[in-house]
């Protein structure tokens, strides 16, 4: 199967280039003897073909930046070496990140910024953090408590979703969310129509509280809104996923809890608004799997050092 995807494959053959995402998807490393030619018949989208990539792949694709042969395909280039994740793609990005390959005049933020699209950064102490986990699980939407007493959101009105109740005991959730460092429960709660027109943080802690956060700001084109019920779902962790690459922002059972995230549009990962530094990300709630009509995906973030977490939305 993957020989005639490879035979077929061309930059505008769409079918082709389909199969060879769902097997990135799902199994990566089965890619890795192909990317070589994937590389000499200059296919370099999506970048998630080139997860799995050895050093001899990296290494020709450095080579190929630092040759400025092709600039105009730069922004293309950086997003495989992001997605690769490999030293050498690391070293490289950060020397970028000072000395400018040919192209990156044209881009909108310098080379080392591009690791976000892979998951990962460089923290102000010049270490690499990753922003993903390596594990994930299905997340199953249950139905969830009505409260009466239950905050509701200053702009709108509208009762706050629990878009999340997680505790680290539960073995699932704590692979889920070992790279943030969390322990003890994790309640993000927050309001599913506004979220769709802004980044909405919280404060949390580890015993389960969680609070609007006052510096949220209303966006101007929100306009006048009527309050209307949340969804009336809650995720709760099912069976774990194949692959940290299998959570789908479009198809029902797509919701993720862990792993890496589906981005509908550019890889969102919002800043912490206590230091500045990009948020972990957590997990992704489709759209599809909270309404039957439902579209989009929200994206579940958290920072741990500063107790904030935050949802993000994206639709096509």
């Amino acid at each position: 199967m993957i020989e005639e995807l490879i035979r077929t494959v061309s930059a505008t053959d769409d079918d082709a280039i389909e199969g060879l995402r769902a097997i990135a998807d799902a199994e990566p490393e089965r890619l890795t003897p192909y990317l070589g030619t994937l590389l000499d018949r200059d296919v370099l989208w999506p970048g998630t073909l080139y997860r799995a990539a050895d050093a001899e792949v990296v290494r020709r694709v450095v080579e190929r930046v630092d040759g400025g042969r092709t600039p105009d395909r730069l922004d293309q280039l950086l997003v495989i070496l992001a997605h690769s994740g490999h030293p050498l793609a690391e070293s490289a990005l950060r020397r970028w990140s000072t000395q400018p390959p040919a192209g990156a005049d044209r881009l909108h933020v310098d080379a080392l910024s591009y690791a976000r699209v892979g998951g990962w950064t460089v923290g102000p102490d010049g270490r690499r953090r990753d922003l993903c986990g390596d594990v994930a699980y299905e997340w199953v939407m249950r139905a969830g408590p009505r409260r009466a007493d239950v905050a509701t959101c200053p702009w709108c009105a509208s009762p706050r979703w629990t878009a999340a109740d997680l505790h680290t005991a539960d073995p699932a959730v704590g692979a889920a969310l070992a790279h943030t460092g969390w322990s003890g429960r994790l309640v993000i709660e927050t309001c599913h129509f506004c979220a769709c027109y802004t980044t909405l943080y919280s404060r949390v802690t580890p015993a389960g509280d969680t609070a609007w956060w006052t510096g949220n700001a209303r966006p101007v084109h929100l306009g006048s809104v009527e309050a209307e019920d949340p969804p009336a779902l809650v995720p709760v962790p099912g069976a774990a996923r194949r692959s940290p690459y299998q959570a789908s922002a479009w198809e029902r059972g797509g919701s993720t809890l862990g792993g890496r995230p589906d981005w509908i549009q550019d890889a969102e990962h919002p800043d912490c608004p206590g230091c500045g530094e990009p948020m972990d990300y957590l997990g992704l709630v489709g759209g599809a799997d909270l309404d039957e009509y439902g579209e989009g995906a929200y994206y579940l973030h958290l920072h741990r050092p500063c107790g904030f977490a935050a949802v993000t939305y994206q639709q096509s």
